[in-house]
C-alpha cells in the first residue's frame, strides 16, 4: 500500500467539473491499493499517517503532526501509485489491485483513519475520474510504502 502525503493549507476533489469534497488546513492522501496489501497495511499506514509530525510548531520547526493542529484529510484513491515504467514507455498497472480487492481495503482503511483521527475523512469517489486541487504548503510531499517501511 501506498500514500503519496500533502501537507496543504486547502483542497478540494471536484468530479463532473463539481466540487465534492474539500478541506481547509490538513492533508491530502493518494491512496494506492496493492493485490496483496491487507489489514497490517492498513493499520500500519493509518498509524504513521496520524502520527506523521510534518506540521510546524510555534518556532516554525515541522513538529506537530495532524491531530495536534485539527487538520483535515482529504483521501483520493490513485492506482497509478504502483505504476512500473521499467519497460517502454507506457507505465503498466499489473501490481495495482482490482477492484473487486481494492474498494474493501479502502472502505476498510477510511474506518480506520476516521478512528485514529476521531473525526471524519473526506473522500473522493473510488473509480471516479477525479480532479484535485490543492495547495501544498511548503511544500511538503511525502511518500509511504508499507512494504518498504523505512
Amino acid at each position: 500500500m501506498r500514500a503519496l502525503i500533502q501537507r496543504v493549507s486547502k483542497a478540494s476533489v471536484s468530479i463532473q467539473k463539481e466540487i465534492y469534497n474539500e478541506i481547509n488546513q490538513g492533508l491530502v492522501v493518494l491512496l494506492g491499493i496493492e493485490e496483496d496489501d491487507n489489514t497490517e497495511d492498513i493499520q500500519w499506514l493509518c498509524g504513521k499517517i496520524s502520527r506523521l509530525r510534518i506540521f510546524n510548531d510555534e518556532n516554525a520547526v515541522m513538529n506537530l503532526d495532524i491531530l495536534e493542529i485539527r487538520g483535515e484529510i482529504l483521501l483520493i484513491s490513485q492506482f497509478t501509485l504502483h505504476a512500473s515504467t521499467k519497460k517502454g514507455n507506457r507505465p503498466s498497472y499489473i501490481k495495482a489491485a482490482k477492484p473487486e480487492i481494492a474498494i474493501p481495503l479502502y472502505n476498510k482503511f477510511i474506518i480506520l483513519l476516521e478512528k485514529e483521527l476521531g473525526k471524519a475523512v473526506k473522500t473522493g469517489i473510488f473509480g471516479a475520474n477525479m480532479q484535485v486541487s490543492l495547495i501544498n504548503e511548503g511544500p511538503v510531499t511525502i511518500l509511504i510504502d508499507s512494504k518498504n517501511k523505512e
